[in-house]
């Protein structure tokens, strides 16, 4: 039974140098979104959101998560997500043109976030249990199919910036789990001459400049790139100190859209320049660091590559988001961890960094029959 008192006594068992260091980000992404608004409305439900965020970390804390070893627990949990991804194309409702949220009225919650944490938990599982047999070339495929399930349903949204998320937590964790890369070269081989083949027999012209203008948006500023291009100038008009707090021109006269969400980062930078970014990599970098020592310390495999797998999404976020500000990547609206406003993305970091305590509290009590458990596949 959880209770406060629980609450209380897994207390010294929590990162709290990882929580302190997330502090600051969240600050910053709470005062960039005051800066620009009279109303403080982002500002207001991001508060609320971060307080229910911190309340589920808390009490996943407490929870020991040594059932989540379980095949068919796992696998429920996976098949749930597909459902409702599936229930999207119903009941679904459309924002910026892709059917991802279920509005709830006074909120709305995006599936989508939640699938990168099933994929995670669905791919820890079982690279755990194939560790000896780990090389075999169609662990390539089975887990291809896992996350390629989930990559199609939130790509068909579309939803093309967390398509690439799961495909970057799936890649990501091939990589580290042992997995031939010999097979895997393979794979992507095959994959390179499907597209090339695609692009010069199959594809019309007019779909191939849609294509290049999605990856290279800054080629069409007047028209999907001014977005990109926007950002980009945003960026550069921080310089080495910055603006100050709420003296970002750009974002307050509404040239840079988005601000409190996608474009964050841009907003952040024209504020405190360079030195306020380089401080923010540096608050990441830790963050990152506490993620990874924790997963390394982990009783079991499963655990490892959890912590692992919560790394690469983490990664992913940030590369990928940094990218589309300054305007080396394509504007896919993906958020920042802990700066961009949203609930889901932000509960649903918490949830695993609130897993991985657990695993960090409990994993003194891991009896030797888990390890076993691991290579049988229980």
């Amino acid at each position: 039974m959880i209770s406060i008192r629980n609450i209380f006594k897994s207390l010294p068992s929590i990162d709290w140098f990882l929580l302190g260091t997330i502090v600051p980000i969240v600050l910053a992404g709470l005062f960039t979104m005051s800066s620009f608004s009279d109303t403080n409305f982002f500002f207001n439900r991001q508060l609320i959101w971060i307080t229910i965020s911190l309340i589920v970390f808390f009490f996943f804390s407490t929870i020991d998560f040594k059932f989540l070893r379980k095949t068919k627990i796992i696998f429920g949990i996976y098949v749930i997500i597909v459902g409702v991804l599936l229930l999207l194309f119903v009941l679904g409702a459309t924002v910026k043109g892709a059917q991802g949220w279920f509005n709830f009225g006074a909120f709305s919650v995006q599936p989508s976030e939640f699938a990168k944490l099933a994929l995670i938990l669905l791919l820890a599982k079982y690279f755990s249990r194939r560790h000896i047999e780990i090389k075999n070339f169609r662990h390539i495929l089975v887990s291809g199919i896992y996350a390629g399930i989930l990559f199609v349903l939130v790509a068909l949204q579309p939803d093309f910036g967390s398509a690439i998320i799961i495909f970057s937590i799936w890649f990501g964790m091939v990589l580290v789990s042992g997995i031939s890369k010999k097979h895997l070269l393979v794979v992507f081989t095959l994959a390179t001459l499907v597209v090339g083949l695609l692009w010069n027999f199959v594809f019309y012209e007019y779909q191939k400049q849609r294509i290049m203008t999605f990856i290279h948006p800054l080629q069409d500023i007047r028209g999907v790139g001014y977005n990109a291009y926007q950002s980009t100038i945003t960026v550069g008009s921080g310089q080495i100190l910055g603006k100050g707090l709420g003296y970002g021109t750009q974002s307050r006269l509404k040239f840079l859209p988005e601000y409190q969400t996608d474009f964050i980062f841009a907003a952040y930078a024209e504020e405190w320049g360079f030195i306020g970014v380089v401080i923010l990599f540096g608050l990441y970098m830790l963050v990152l660091w506490r993620i990874l020592k924790t997963a390394m310390n982990g009783a079991t495999n499963f655990e490892i590559l959890f912590g692992v797998g919560i790394s690469i999404m983490f990664v992913a976020h940030l590369l990928v988001h940094i990218g589309m500000n300054v305007g080396i990547m394509p504007v896919t609206g993906i958020t920042i961890p802990f700066m961009s406003y949203g609930g889901s993305h932000l509960l649903v970091t918490f949830m695993a960094l609130g897993i991985l305590q657990s695993m960090r509290r409990y994993s003194s009590s891991v009896h030797k029959d888990s390890m076993k458990n691991e290579f049988l596949g229980v």
